[in-house]
């Protein structure tokens, strides 16, 4: 895997908006946001993608969940929020390294693009 913008921001040689990290997960405000909060939930071991994923990271990945819960909780998203997971490039991935997209604030529609 190379290096990517993530990996900047988890060794801190680039700023980000960090609302929560732990020893496994970082979490900050997305730069291009798609809703009023929309906050990018991130491992720090870089993993390209959930198809890239493997049984070793079950644990990693229930642990991810959790932080979206956590930071959800944090950004007062009471009303509801979605989690989105884009997984290659026809999904809009744009981004080879893992993230879940928190997105709140505003209503959701359905199908969502």
């Amino acid at each position: 895997m190379t290096d990517t913008i993530f990996g900047k921001i988890i060794r801190r040689e680039i700023p980000a908006d960090i609302v929560y990290e732990d020893d496994l997960a970082l979490a900050f405000k997305d730069v291009n946001p798609q809703a009023p909060t929309h906050i990018l939930v991130i491992p720090k071991k870089p993993i390209p993608r959930l198809s890239e994923s493997s049984q070793v990271d079950s644990s990693l990945m229930g642990h991810l969940l959790m932080t979206v819960k956590k930071v959800a909780e944090q950004a007062n998203l009471h009303n509801g929020y979605r989690v989105v997971i884009n997984n290659g490039v026809d999904a809009g991935q744009s981004v080879d390294h893992l993230h879940l997209h928190i997105l709140g604030d505003r209503p959701m529609k359905w199908p969502p693009g």
